[in-house]
């Protein structure tokens, strides 16, 4: 890598703190594999999650073009060299991988490679992952250096940090899991609770209505023009909480498309005319796009049940690496600094916690009579 002692020491702390920067699994492998790619000064770079059944549940690369990578075809198998060491759970660094007996042939779009480097990542006695790289890269005129000790020790301190900052990352989402868990339930109970009120409410209704026919058709005529208004609410009742049970398809459909649908079903869903502009938008860091998407529902959720708006905009844009998400209303708006001195009213807390937490910033704009504005500003990644 011709770095003096400084230097590289430098580069091994900046791919550490790379990797404990992210939360979401796929960032930290990402970021795993791309720190070793740089670090090491290697061609390609991989990194294999296994699962249960001779595969891999997770296969991210570096080095390798999305076209040349939807070319290769399915991810590969524990077989050969990756079955080495994920079974048997000890480095590999070999000169020529082609020429290793274990060696069973590259798909046919698959970049060539000779020189390897590869070892297992460990959670004390589990094998969590392998990570791998190949071809290194040499300034010699007569051909390949190929890797030494030395990169080899220095993979295995990068896999050592590896398996925390993954470890670390599996917690997280299974806490995250638990919470959108425990959220769902919130919402079952609390459809439960406002339908019921609502039905109950329209059952004593019709039956005022029904005994009220004969005797007083005007008073009858008011009971079930009641029944349709609680009517409406039940079913505005059930359509929000659909909206809400649903879950986002992020990682599918990506922040725009999921957000552009969000907000095309709660414009069919309410009364007021809800509307979405985005443009410009990059991928940003997993964690940055969910809370986008919390922050985005949690505003457009207060508008529509708390405002009494008539029209909502939503917009998200680009903003250098990131982006800026705005959730403006027409509604009957609020003192933000009453609504603070009230602790978690319209979930303001909610959200400025989900816009502290990716290093975001959340902005409030409103005045009695003067409808809301929600911005938040995420920095990307």
């Amino acid at each position: 890598m011709n770095q003096g002692p400084g230097s590289g020491l430098a580069a091994v702390s900046s791919a550490l703190l790379a990797m404990s920067r992210h939360l979401e699994v796929r960032d930290v492998l990402k970021t795993i594999v791309a720190s070793a790619r740089e670090l090491l000064d290697a061609q390609y770079a991989a990194l294999g999650v296994p699962d249960d059944h001779g595969g891999f549940a997770q296969f991210v690369v570096d080095g390798v073009s999305d076209e040349q990578w939807k070319a290769i075809g399915p991810l590969p198998r524990q077989h050969g060299i990756l079955a080495s060491m994920l079974h048997e759970a000890r480095p590999e660094r070999l000169a020529d991988v082609r020429m290793d007996p274990r060696f069973e042939g590259w798909p046919s779009a698959h970049p060539d490679m000779s020189d390897f480097l590869g070892l297992p990542i460990r959670d004390g006695d589990e094998v969590i992952g392998a990570l791998f790289l190949a071809n290194k890269r040499c300034a010699k005129p007569e051909g390949a250096c190929g890797f030494t000790e030395q990169d080899e020790e220095l993979l295995a301190l990068l896999a050592q940090h590896a398996a925390i900052a993954l470890t670390n990352a599996r917690l997280y989402e299974r806490s995250r899991e638990l919470t959108i868990a425990e959220e769902r339930s919130r919402l079952a109970h609390e459809l439960h609770d406002a339908v019921s009120q609502k039905l109950f409410s329209l059952r004593l209704t019709a039956q005022a209505a029904a005994a009220l026919v004969d005797r007083d058709p005007v008073r009858a005529k008011g009971e079930l023009q009641q029944v349709a208004v609680l009517a409406a609410e039940a079913a505005d009742e059930l359509r929000a909480a659909v909206v809400e049970l649903r879950p986002a398809a992020l990682d599918e459909d990506g922040l725009l498309a999921t957000l552009r649908t969000h907000v095309q079903v709660l414009d069919r869903a309410h009364g007021a005319r809800v509307t979405f502009d985005g443009r410009g938008v990059r991928a940003l860091p997993a964690a940055q796009e969910e809370a986008l998407l919390r922050v985005a529902q949690e505003a457009l959720h207060n508008a529509l049940r708390h405002s009494g708006a008539d029209a909502v905009d939503v917009t998200l844009h680009r903003s250098g690496a990131g982006a800026v998400l705005r959730v403006t209303d027409n509604g009957s708006g609020f003192d933000p600094k009453t609504v603070r001195r009230a602790g978690r009213h319209l979930g303001l807390v909610s959200m400025r916690d989900r816009t502290s937490g990716v290093g975001g910033t959340l902005t409030v704009e409103s005045a009695p009579g003067k409808g809301t504005t929600i911005e938040m500003e995420v920095p990307g990644g």
